[in-house]
């Protein structure tokens, strides 16, 4: 068996532009064989790293549901339900099981909250129809109590 890297098959590249699924089994059966000269390890590199992005981007979006509904928690206390109050809750526990199995992402729960709230202001002007300049411009939360602070109806 050699390891020596081969120019990527023809077939492998089409599955991988048309069909990711096979290709990516194909791949696993071929590292599993220690077939380690017929991988396509351009795009191997290239799935990896965006199963990272994907990580972080699980994170972000966890992060803009539940600043959208502690802006709107904030800014409209008469509109206040048990809906809201649930959404928050989950979407807490989205976020820190994600920061919990994915330990590295802790370090970038700052710029996660940032790229969230952006977002997050403007749902939560769109949802309030209040205008986004009643909003800060700025995160108001840290990262405590995004998690932890109490709500009450």
């Amino acid at each position: 068996m050699s390891n020596a890297p081969i120019a990527k098959s023809a077939p492998s590249l089409a599955r991988y532009e048309s069909d990711l699924y096979a290709w990516s089994r194909e791949q696993a059966a071929l590292l599993r064989a220690g077939r380690l000269g017929e991988i396509d390890a351009e795009n191997i590199v290239e799935e990896i790293l965006d199963v990272g992005k994907t990580e972080y981007r699980v994170l972000e979006s966890a992060l803009r549901v539940l600043l959208t509904h502690m802006l709107k928690w904030d800014h409209q206390p008469d509109k206040r339900t048990r809906s809201w109050e649930n959404t928050i809750a989950i979407q807490r526990a989205h976020a820190l099981r994600q920061v919990r199995d994915n330990p590295s992402l802790k370090s970038r729960r700052e710029e996660a909250v940032g790229g969230a709230f952006f977002d997050a202001r403007r749902e939560a002007s769109s949802e309030c129809d209040v205008s986004l300049d009643q909003f800060p411009e700025d995160c108001p939360y840290d990262w405590d109590s995004i998690i932890n602070r109490k709500l009450r109806l």
